[in-house]
């Protein structure tokens, strides 16, 4: 029988030694931060074109965030690969021979790549936090304003949970391709289209990337939007069990398919 210290060092290296895993990391930092600080510019230029409205609800620290809708896409490729790469490569059927207990073995993995994407995604969090404010100028807000910690670390916490998310769906799908085919258009896509109609948008508040995305936002109504029928924690909580359920389905898949 594994020990669990063993499986957690052994997922470490397999993580580490793929370059895949490792710039989807590094995509996932830099994108974020420089549409982010792009955006933060932009504002700050053309803050007098917006309504009175909007800018009486404008959320400094939300807008240093603006880049995660790209950025959260490298932490679904992160995600995916993680388990993707164990299937399209074979090593799957190594890995299990090696570590039989198949719960041990899934959620060790997830347990170090959340790891790692939590330390991005916080880092990312923080540096997109502080460019951001600097380049708002006279519109910028503090770290130490009311809520504006909880939200600089609830995007690192946000990120980590895309990624979780990622992995699970990907182990009960078991291929790259397929869960890369069906996460990076409802992100994208599908969830932001349906946050925009007007009757549609009532279910979209429940997905995971609109609920848990409340934790970075500090105005309840930002620029004036519709305010939703949760607050941040509570938001981040219904993500937290889309991610649970999506990790219970991941290792049923995995405890009964081979592999």
């Amino acid at each position: 029988m594994a020990s669990v210290p063993a499986v957690l060092q052994s997922e470490w290296t397999k993580i580490r030694t793929v370059s895949s895993t490792s710039w989807a990391l590094a995509s996932a930092f830099i994108v974020t931060v420089a549409m982010s600080a792009a955006l933060c510019a932009l504002m700050n230029s053309t803050f007098d074109d917006l309504s009175k409205e909007e800018q009486l609800t404008f959320d400094p620290t939300l807008m240093s965030f603006g880049g995660m809708i790209l950025g959260q896409l490298a932490m679904v490729v992160f995600g995916v690969l993680v388990v993707g790469t164990e299937y399209s490569s074979g090593m799957i059927r190594t890995s299990l021979a090696a570590v039989p207990q198949r719960a041990t073995f899934i959620f060790s993995k997830m347990a170090v790549a959340t790891g790692l994407a939590l330390i991005v995604g916080v880092a990312t969090g923080f540096v997109s936090f502080y460019l951001g404010q600097a380049l708002l100028g006279e519109h910028s807000a503090s770290i130490g304003d009311p809520n504006v910690l909880r939200a600089v670390i609830g995007a690192g916490v946000y990120m980590a949970l895309i990624a979780l998310f990622s992995m699970a769906v990907a182990t009960m799908l078991r291929s790259s391709m397929l869960s890369l085919g069906v996460l990076m258009p409802f992100f994208f896509l599908i969830s932001q289209i349906l946050a925009s109609v007007p009757k549609a948008k009532e279910v979209a508040k429940y997905f995971p990337d609109q609920a848990g995305g409340k934790i970075m936002q500090v105005v309840p109504n930002a620029l004036d939007t519709a305010k939703a029928p949760y607050g941040p924690y509570a938001g981040l909580g219904i993500m937290v069990a889309w991610v649970v359920v999506a990790m219970i389905g991941g290792y049923l898949v995995l405890k009964k398919r081979d592999a």
